[in-house]
């Protein structure tokens, strides 16, 4: 029944959418001559007798900034929307990528892997979440990987993928390896986001390919890998965003109402899951209101090596703040752009210099 309701929306929605040097001190009069003679023989005066001159003012020590990636000669990789599969694994693996027009095959691109939920498609997850036009305006990459039998091995959900032990990490990584083959792609600049079981496989991801994966932005997923398991090599920038009515993972935790996701499965909360967080990013457990936009509150944890945050929809159901509605699964909040907000998160979460 849900398989066919979610088939029969996403098609309306598709007709109605439509497809550094040393500071130098200022120099004193007469310092111009340095060492040489003034006029008439005599060394140029260096202030009073005695009085030891000024040493230099050492320069503060600033974090220094990796000059840009140079890609290999002759990428190409044309720019605006198209599909490539390969085979990974025996499975012939699909994407829908988006390269802006603005795209320059000799400058290093930022590259957004954005994963679609259970039930879903690639291209849906592009219409839900808009993700294509701040793409077209900030000059990044999308991927939209497509999961085996619409579902991606998150750990302990969802789905054929789940069920099947599908290597998704190891697809993402030939993915990438495939994609920097034809496009200049920045590897300090990779990040993860994604919807429901796209949100769950993003968090698996931030867990087993921290040398990769630069931040994730999750929606709607928690973590479905053991947390004992889940162990980064260093600090993971996380921004969350959830509702408090969501049926489908709901924010307490619990089962889902949404029964063929797998058997016997139980999420974790939101609360637990960003508690594992902020324990890996050596954060004090409190956090304080980062912002609030009508029903959204958003808190970040403090004295983390990484940022770690969470968005509250207040009555939001299974849904992408800001973006398309899917009415049958709850409110989707207008007061927060979470699409916007995230990009502007992985801009500022850089894999750190190594």
């Amino acid at each position: 029944m849900m398989r066919a309701t979610w088939g029969w929306v996403w098609a309306a929605l598709l007709v109605t959418a439509g497809c550094a040097s040393p500071i130098e001190e200022p120099l004193a009069p007469g310092d111009e001559l340095g060492d040489e003679a003034e006029p008439g023989g005599e060394p140029a005066p260096r202030g009073e007798p005695g009085e030891p001159r000024p040493l230099p003012v050492p320069e503060p020590e600033v974090d220094v900034e990796p000059p840009p990636h140079v890609c290999a000669d002759g990428l190409e990789g044309r720019t605006g929307r198209r599909v490539i599969s390969f085979v990974h694994d025996g499975l012939l693996r699909t994407t829908y990528l988006h390269v802006p027009d603005q795209y320059e095959p000799t400058e290093a691109a930022m590259l957004v892997l954005n994963f679609h939920g259970f039930t879903s498609a690639d291209w849906q997850q592009a219409l839900l979440t808009g993700m294509g036009e701040v793409a077209e305006e900030k000059g990044f990459i999308v991927a939209y990987p497509q999961g085996v039998a619409a579902s991606w091995n998150a750990g302990d959900c969802c789905g054929t993928a789940w069920t099947d032990a599908v290597d998704d990490v190891g697809f993402v990584r030939a993915l990438l390896d495939r994609l920097a083959e034809e496009y200049c792609v920045d590897p300090r600049r990779i990040h993860a986001t994604g919807m429901s079981n796209g949100g769950f496989i993003s968090h698996r991801l931030a867990c087993e390919m921290s040398d990769t994966i630069a931040s994730i932005a999750p929606v709607a997923g928690v973590l479905g890998v053991d947390p004992g398991e889940c162990a980064p090599t260093r600090p993971m920038p996380v921004w969350q965003f959830h509702g408090t009515e969501d049926l489908l993972v709901p924010y307490e935790g619990g089962t889902p109402v949404m029964r063929d996701l797998g058997a016997g499965i139980v999420f974790r909360s939101v609360a637990d899951t960003l508690e594992h967080w902020a324990t890996v990013n050596g954060c004090r457990l409190e956090s304080a209101e980062l912002m609030r936009e009508g029903d959204t509150t958003c808190v970040a944890w403090s004295g983390c090596d990484a940022p770690t945050r969470l968005c509250t929809v207040d009555g939001g159901g299974h849904t992408w703040p800001g973006g398309m509605p899917i009415p049958f699964l709850g409110k989707t909040t207008n007061d927060l752009d979470a699409t916007r907000q995230m990009v502007s998160f992985f801009e500022d979460n850089p894999l750190p210099v190594r």
